[in-house]
């Protein structure tokens, strides 16, 4: 039963019913994985992984080096997500890094067991095309940012991001649920920490955000204001 829950939990099965859930587990389209250690690198340019992979638990951080090393972070998967490459079908991670931020749980789906799962559940098909939809345009969104706005709206627009993604409201604030350092978020920006830091002082003076070790909190009006469809309820 534990396992026919972390498959209901993936975003392209959430929908379905137990049964069909049982059904597809019948498939054996689903390799489950033991649990991988934080700071653990799960893939590098040099060795991508064939297949998709599922998000169990945990949190994955996407990202690229620059040629003179630095980091630029891509996105951040957590628990449901999906990611990897096929001959047919890509998640767009192929030549990244891929680390776990946190302990985290993978299950993985090979080509001809993905495409078993195609012929004998159709409309699964159509939740990889909106979940590579999603995963389109969070990067479109991200490229828009870093090409048209100042540094201090595109701190803005990443928090109230991480916010709806990962944030808990406690007290008109949204604490974000990740270890967020300034060198972090500037790695998230392509900026400099020192950038980054200034931007977030500045923020912290006005009450925008509060500040503690890793952690940041961002006021719930500026997130309504940047998202306006988030639930503070």
């Amino acid at each position: 039963m534990n396992k026919l829950w972390y498959l209901s939990q993936i975003s392209i099965f959430e929908e379905m019913t137990r049964d069909e859930i049982r059904e597809i587990d019948q498939l054996d389209t689903i390799h489950h994985f033991n649990w991988i250690t934080k700071n653990t690198l799960v893939q590098t340019p040099e060795s991508t992984r064939e297949g998709f992979y599922f998000v169990k638990e945990g949190k994955l951080r996407l990202y690229k080096l620059n040629d003179n090393g630095k980091q630029f972070t891509l996105g951040i998967l957590t628990r449901g997500n999906i990611f990897g490459e096929l001959n047919s079908f890509s998640f767009g991670t192929k030549r990244v890094y891929i680390e776990a931020m946190e302990s985290s749980l993978l299950c993985s789906m090979s080509e001809p067991q993905f495409e078993r799962l195609m012929i004998n559940r159709p409309q699964v098909a159509l939740k990889f095309l909106k979940a590579l939809s999603d995963r389109l345009k969070e990067r479109e969104d991200q490229l828009e940012q870093f090409a048209l706005h100042s540094l201090r709206k595109r701190v803005l627009h990443l928090l109230s991001t991480l916010s709806a993604k990962f944030g808990v409201i406690q007290d008109g604030y949204a604490l974000i649920d990740l270890p967020l350092s300034h060198q972090e978020i500037a790695n998230m920006l392509g900026a400099s920490r020192e950038a980054v830091s200034n931007v977030m002082s500045e923020l912290a003076k006005e009450g925008v955000v509060k500040i503690s070790r890793l952690s940041v909190q961002l006021a719930v009006t500026i997130l309504e204001e940047n998202i306006p469809r988030i639930s503070t309820h």
